[in-house]
């Protein structure tokens, strides 16, 4: 079977139409017709070979909406229906064998998992994943923007079921942009009091907004000294800062979280740990099973990343937007093929 798509045939050009042969579809897999896919930045450094993994012809996308078209022998008795409405993020497969996968954790596969962007991803007319990666969406879900949180979303909720996270807590997140604006968003669901830490004085009153209960310029020391004690800090950012204030912003027990792909080591004195009880961890994207758990609640509290849409004939300008750092807040792409 013929696909249709845009690829990237070399680190750094431009995307160009792109035809390839899917094959048979597997037992296992699921074939999805795309009516959205977000663009994150994820796809970018796939596209540029950033982190050194990517071979070409890549086809990104890892945000994907739309319906099932076609569904192996034995997807057929995992519940899901053809032209049902479905999303699939980063995960196209994982061996669900393994202790990892049997625990839940399977982003955490003893195999390794495949992501989307390896498997052939959502920058295409169809794209495959296996059936327990293929997330049935809620009725009342938005599904023009709720791309985003099949990546970006699940990537912030997850630290924060990590975390314990509940309407006594306060939290902290680091850098207000494409996963930081998800993260306010999910919060202020929960009930958590929010403090967000952003170095652009301009956005406070939008910040204030989305549902964050305070804004730290994170620019100022003195406004950084002040910001209190918080159960967890959640740093979204990737670029390297001064961490010892947010390190000694935690709370008795408290945890600094990264979601960002700082490339440079945390510097942290083992005593600004031993006293109080305090930890530095990070985590990837979740399971099928956090998926589904942030998708209802995105439904029922009716969570929404802010968007802006672009027709995916326009890939390469929507590309651009997003590398020059003007998108507000995610870019989507509605499928025009």
């Amino acid at each position: 079977m013929k696909i249709k798509s845009y690829a990237a045939m070399k680190p750094g050009q431009a995307l160009e139409l792109y035809e390839y042969d899917a094959g048979e579809l597997g037992p296992e897999e699921v074939e999805v017709e795309v009516e959205y896919c977000g663009v994150c930045h994820s796809d970018l450094s796939m596209i540029d070979n950033e982190w050194g993994i990517s071979s070409y012809p890549t086809i990104a996308g890892h945000e994907v909406v739309g319906r099932v078209s076609a569904l192996g022998e034995a997807a057929k008795a995992k519940g899901l229906k053809p032209g049902q409405r479905v999303g699939i993020g980063w995960t196209a497969k994982s061996c669900q064998h393994c202790d990892a996968c049997i625990n839940g954790e399977q982003v955490n596969c003893e195999q390794g998992t495949t992501p989307t962007i390896l498997n052939h991803g959502g920058f295409a007319e169809k794209l495959r994943a296996d059936w327990q990666w293929v997330i049935p969406l809620p009725e009342n879900l938005d599904v023009e923007s709720a791309g985003p949180l099949l990546c970006g979303g699940i990537t912030v909720f997850k630290p924060l079921l990590m975390s314990n996270i509940t309407a006594t807590s306060r939290v902290g997140v680091i850098g207000i942009g494409g996963l930081g604006h998800i993260a306010i968003k999910i919060l202020r669901a929960m009930g958590a009091e929010v403090v967000a830490f952003s170095s652009t004085p301009d956005k406070k009153q939008s910040i204030l907004d989305m549902g964050a209960d305070e804004v730290v310029n994170s620019r100022d020391p003195e406004d950084l000294k002040n910001a209190g004690r918080f159960d967890l800090i959640l740093s979204t950012v990737a670029v390297d800062l001064d961490w010892q204030p947010y390190f000694d912003a935690l709370a008795p027990q408290g945890k600094f979280h990264t979601v960002g792909a700082v490339m440079k080591p945390f510097q942290v004195k083992a005593f600004d740990l031993i006293m109080g009880d305090k930890s530095v961890t990070g985590s990837s994207t979740g399971s099928p099973g956090q998926l589904r758990s942030l998708l209802k609640l995105a439904s029922r509290a009716n969570i929404a990343p802010k968007v802006e849409f672009f027709p995916m004939s326009k890939i390469n300008d929507a590309l651009d937007h997003v590398r020059a750092g003007k998108a507000n807040y995610r870019v989507v792409l509605k499928a025009d093929f």
